[in-house]
């Protein structure tokens, strides 16, 4: 076995580990990798450079091509499910959709009257609301954004109707809420707290929230807390289990809470989704690269 793993639960961990596959380094050179979404139409993953303000695009044996540039910080990316791309623009301080012509369009940019922060992960559930976190990342430095004071003076998690255009908070409960993913059945939201950033005692924990008929956000309570660094970006895989970035690799957590095995990777992981045509090839943006590894488990599927 492959010297990368670490396993806590033999019983839980052990069928998600394919033994001689090797982790592959995809690309590198990029200044902040981030926001991985598999097309599986297209058979290719989309994945950006935030400070350069690219969406890049790989597909196997392939060479990496700029999918778009710039992309105002573009930072999490996900897909509608009309298949259109959906993507939270760290600098552009909205939400954006590209339409199948190639347009973009404005899902989100403003709460109340006033600037978002700057938009971060999303979600697309299968009623078609779009779920994204609005940390203060993109504007605290000029680097992945553009620096400015917050008009909303609080981080959020909002909800929003791309039908009736009605944007509304799913919860303010978070620090510097980040990457979010439903369960399979879309029960349960969880969200990632990514406050340690810029505290120590801040909090670097995932919370998960039953979602009701209407939409709304109960019962919260911490699904795991995460360390080294602090959660970023998460997936849901079709057993139930998140899987997160962590500072020392990917941890896979399962429902109950318990962490039940990792994946070391030699960088600080932002960012990982599941694509390939079996969807059970982990895509992982750490720093400078993109790693694949295949899993012995699928993502659940989001078109």
């Amino acid at each position: 076995m492959n010297d990368y793993y670490d396993i806590f639960d033999f019983k839980r961990f052990r069928p998600y580990i394919i033994g001689h596959a090797k982790m592959e380094v995809l690309h590198t050179g990029m200044r902040w990798g981030e926001g991985p979404v598999w097309f599986a139409d297209a058979q290719c993953l989309l994945f950006v450079d935030i400070p350069r303000s690219r969406i890049l695009r790989w597909a196997e044996d392939q060479p990496v091509t700029i999918y778009r540039s710039p992309s105002n910080n573009s930072n999490g990316l996900t897909r509608d499910r009309q298949g259109r791309l959906v993507a939270c623009e760290s600098g552009g301080r909205r939400v954006s959709r590209t339409e199948p012509d190639g347009s973009v369009t404005t899902l989100a940019e403003r709460y109340q009257g006033k600037r978002l922060n700057s938009p971060n992960d999303v979600v697309v559930r299968s009623d078609d609301t779009v779920w994204f976190t609005d940390p203060d990342y993109g504007i605290l430095t000029d680097y992945t954004g553009d620096k400015a004071e917050s008009e909303l003076g609080r981080c959020h998690v909002f909800r929003l109707d791309p039908r009736s255009g009605e944007l509304g908070i799913a919860t303010d409960e978070m620090v510097k809420p980040n990457g979010l993913a439903f369960s399979p059945d879309e029960k349960i939201l969880y969200v990632a707290d990514s406050g340690a950033s810029h505290g120590t005692d801040l909090p670097h924990h995932i919370l998960a929230f039953e979602v009701d008929d209407s939409g709304r956000l109960r019962n919260r309570r911490v699904l795991a807390v995460i360390e080294p660094g602090i959660p970023d970006g998460i997936r849901v895989d079709v057993d139930g289990n998140v899987w997160t970035s962590a500072a020392d690799g990917v941890h896979c957590i399962a429902p109950d809470g318990a962490l039940i095995g990792k994946i070391r990777v030699p960088e600080t992981v932002a960012n990982l989704t599941f694509g390939g045509p079996k969807r059970n090839r982990l895509f992982i943006t750490a720093g400078a690269t993109l790693y694949s590894l295949f899993t012995g488990t699928r993502g659940v599927q989001r078109p």
